[in-house]
This record gives C-alpha cells, structure tokens and sequence, in this order.
C-alpha cells in the first residue's frame, strides 16, 4: 500500500480524515458470467487489486473517518463483481461514487453514452444492486458533507446541479468526489507531459485544448452547456471546498481557484491511496 497524506484546512472543529481510493478495477467471474466475461477477467484481473482494497479498508476503518471511492471499483459488470461491489460499499465506513468502469459490460467494446450507462445500471440491479446510490450520493461526516457525483463519461446534468444546491443548502463545507477530473491547465500539461496519450481525459476542455484530441476523443470529451453550468458553479460556491478525483491511474495536486484544490489519486489496484485531513 502506497499511501499519500494531503491537507485541507477548512476552519473544522475537529480534524476528520478521509481515505481517498479510486480506480481498483476489480476483475472477478464465476460460473454465471458468460466466456467473454471470463475472457475479460483472465486478461486483466490480478489478485494484489483484492489485497489491495483489503487493505485501504484495514486501512480507514483503524485511521479515518471515512473511506471515499471515487469509481472504477469493478473493472466491468459481472455476477462476482456487482457482489463484491455490494459487499464493499454497504460497510459503514465506505462511501461510493461510480466511474466508468463500473457501468463497462466488456471494456471498450461500445460507445458508452449515459443510455449505455443506464442499461449497465439495469443490469446491475437485475444482479441485486450495489445498495447504494450510484449517480447522486452524500453523507454528512463530523460535520463535512461529502457529495459525490458521477460524471463519468465527462459530463454532468443540470439535475444533479440542482441536487448539489439543495446540498449546499445545508450550509456545511462541502468535499466533492467524483471520477473524471475537471480541466485545469498544469494538471492538462501534466498529462501530456506524462502520457504518449493525445487526450487527457478531463472534464470541461476548450476547442483550443481539445485541438490536437482525435475526432473520436473529441467528441467523447467536449462537454456541452448542463456541464459548463455545473464547472463555473463548482468554482464559485464557496461552501465547496476540495474535489477528490481519479481516473488518471496517477496522482496530481492543483488548485482550480485560488481556494479549490482537486486532489488527482493514482490506481487503488496498484496500492496508491491519500489520506485527506481535513482541518
């Protein structure tokens, strides 16, 4: 386990510790789940991703508040992962948001869309459901409201900005987690720096910044006017913040405002987590 320590001052009481984990790309199977499935699972699950996620749970529930999953807990849909996932996210000390991967039946075959997301979820629930929230989740924890949302395929609906205002009209400080980082121009530059990738993977690119994306990623990413409303209100509601995030598989720190850090956490299945005092 690789553990990275960050701090957030935000005028608390008492300190809370959150365990940030993303991206532990789970790959189980069994005799229900069909050869493809298992194809999948032989490709690209390996069993230090289970040790590992083991351990951050070992991990929060001795030293943290809470232990906050920012998605891609399963590697795609399946039987033996939908209840691993179940298991995982219904324990008292664990809270969920989903990415992408966890709505993925076989990992890059389809244009995932949100109607492809809501097949998965169909899906999902027919296998028993995860129990808790997928889309919209929040909690209150010594007196911080984490608020996930899932943005998953790099956009946001003007239904879950309304949601997030009825949060912050509870009038506590908000910590946000969500999949998909929002764009920010050394996180940008970082990426490129780091990846022979000719996309970044951000959530609210520009034309200019998505310029030298290929059409296909263009299109995936350019975000559309409900997600623009929710970046420019994220940034302007002082209640908010700090921004957990993954997706990457690397671990980043930036400010989107002066006052708005968003934590980047590498890949849970490789054993990185951070752990977030908020003071």
């Amino acid at each position: 386990m690789e553990l990275i320590k960050s701090a957030v001052n935000i005028g608390l009481e008492r300190p809370v510790k959150i365990l940030h984990v993303t991206d532990s790309h789970i790959g189980l199977v069994d005799e229900r789940d069909n050869a493809r499935k298992h194809a999948l699972a032989g490709r690209l699950h390996a069993p230090e991703k289970e040790q590992y996620l083991a351990q951050h749970l070992a991990y929060a529930k001795e030293h943290c508040d809470l232990l906050v999953h920012t998605g891609d807990l399963m590697d795609f849909v399946s039987h033996a992962n939908v209840e691993m996932a179940r298991a995982f996210v219904r324990q008292e000390k664990v809270f969920f948001i989903a990415g992408n991967h966890d709505y993925s039946q076989y990992v890059g075959e389809a244009w995932e869309d949100n109607a492809y997301r809501m097949n998965s979820y169909m899906d999902i629930d027919r296998m028993g459901g995860l129990g808790v929230p997928m889309l919209f989740n929040a909690r209150v924890v010594g007196g911080v409201n984490i608020v996930g949302i899932d943005n998953s395929y790099y956009l946001f609906a003007d239904w879950q900005l309304w949601r997030l205002q009825q949060e912050v009209k509870k009038g506590l400080p908000i910590l946000l987690a969500f999949h998909d980082p929002l764009f920010e121009e050394s996180l940008y530059r970082h990426h490129k720096a780091v990846s022979s990738e000719f996309c970044t993977y951000l959530v609210g690119c520009d034309e200019e910044h998505l310029l030298s994306y290929s059409e296909f990623r263009a299109v995936q990413q350019r975000p559309d006017a409900p997600t623009m409303r929710m970046i420019d209100y994220i940034k302007s509601e002082p209640l908010i913040k700090a921004i957990l995030t993954g997706h990457l598989h690397f671990s980043f720190e930036s400010n989107l405002t002066p006052t708005l850090p968003q934590f980047v956490t590498g890949g849970g299945y490789s054993g990185v987590a951070r752990e977030v005092t908020l003071l």
